[in-house]
């Protein structure tokens, strides 16, 4: 029998949870949807491997005043007009943090889906309305913008996701239930775990940890011992649908090259493969489930019940590996794929795709 689990969004409190499938199944940026199970994913986000850790560390009380300046509590107003037979009005609440001294400011993009208005709420209690810059749902990331003060800006730093290391201490800054400027701590449990996008592709290099994460926490920072942004909080794991010390973050590095894109007025793009897939039984490559017809896998000659054990030469040991592997491609480009199929080698040349959305 196989264990299922959940990964919830972290909701802005206020809004209904969504349910994203497991880890370790699809690759969707090399793969099509499917939700809701642990088996069949998606791919995306560019794979961190875990380095040294940086050195430098702070006490969390003046982490906390140093960082807390520039992490903002998020009111989103969603749907139409209110009144008999309307659609009606809600709210939901996250956070987000400030990048730089022009008031741009990260969060989820789950955070702002269907915002009609957005209200950011700074540490000394002023206000700003924000605008949305864009989002990306296949890293789950969104730049918003406010027109505010200097002094109110506080730019936190950005580090790199790829120093995470896994027992390093962390904390997080947000608004779990609507609580501002909460400071939890704990410490990385894992790296490199995939977690599902909202629109059910792939996440791969996401960040585990056990720093209390809760609906509201969504788009806040994940902060290494020196106070700078390692990942933004997304999702939790949860039997109960609160804080079971099994969180995740998105890797800044991911994070920070979406936010560069969005503020340039780019559009984010992924590469896509389009297939489904799971680890193999004795975790030495990948296993085909299906192949999306009419895709760049479907065209290069991939079979469902293939098994890729290698990209570009460089060996593939599981579904995760597999989905990093694609992710840190872009559309256009040509890889060879080897396959083990009927207990042969089989190497293929594919031309990856755009992501479809």
């Amino acid at each position: 029998m196989t264990k299922q689990t959940f990964l919830h969004r972290i909701a802005p409190v206020g809004v209904a949870l969504a349910l994203g499938g497991g880890a370790g199944a699809g690759i969707y940026a090399t793969t099509t949807g499917g939700s809701g199970s642990s088996s069949g994913s998606t791919t995306v986000v560019a794979s961190v491997p875990a380095q040294p850790a940086a050195a430098s560390t702070t006490s969390l009380t003046q982490l906390y005043k140093d960082v807390a300046p520039g992490v903002v509590d998020i009111t989103v107003t969603q749907g139409g007009s209110s009144g008999f037979g309307g659609g009606g009005q809600g709210q939901a609440e996250g956070s987000g943090f400030v990048i730089d001294g022009s008031g741009d400011i990260v969060t989820n993009a789950h955070v702002v889906e269907s915002a009609t208005s957005i209200r950011v709420r700074f540490q000394s209690g002023k206000t700003a309305k924000a605008t949305l810059v864009g989002t990306d749902d296949s890293t789950d990331i969104a730049v918003i913008k406010v027109d505010a003060a200097a002094s109110l800006l506080h730019p936190l730093t950005l580090g790199n996701s790829a120093a995470v290391q896994v027992g390093q201490e962390v904390a997080a800054i947000g608004s779990p239930f609507g609580l501002p400027e909460t400071l939890t701590s704990g410490i990385v449990s894992a790296v490199n775990r995939t977690i599902t996008a909202p629109n059910n592709y792939s996440i791969s290099g996401a960040i585990q940890t056990d720093a209390a994460i809760n609906h509201g926490n969504s788009g806040g920072p994940l902060l290494d011992a020196s106070g700078a942004v390692i990942g933004v909080n997304a999702q939790i794991e949860s039997d109960s649908g609160g804080n079971d010390g099994v969180g995740f973050a998105i890797p800044i590095n991911a994070a920070k090259s979406v936010a560069t894109t969005l503020i340039a007025g780019g559009k984010v793009q992924h590469a896509y493969l389009g297939i489904r897939v799971g680890d193999s039984t004795s975790n030495d490559g990948a296993q085909v489930t299906t192949v999306v017809s009419g895709s760049p896998a479907d065209k290069g000659g991939l079979k469902a019940g293939d098994l890729v054990t290698a990209i570009d030469g460089n060996a593939i040991s599981g579904a995760d590996d597999l989905t990093a592997s694609v992710s840190a491609h872009m559309p256009g480009d040509t890889v060879t794929i080897s396959v083990t199929r009927n207990g042969k080698t089989v190497k293929l040349t594919v031309t990856l795709g755009t992501r479809p959305s």
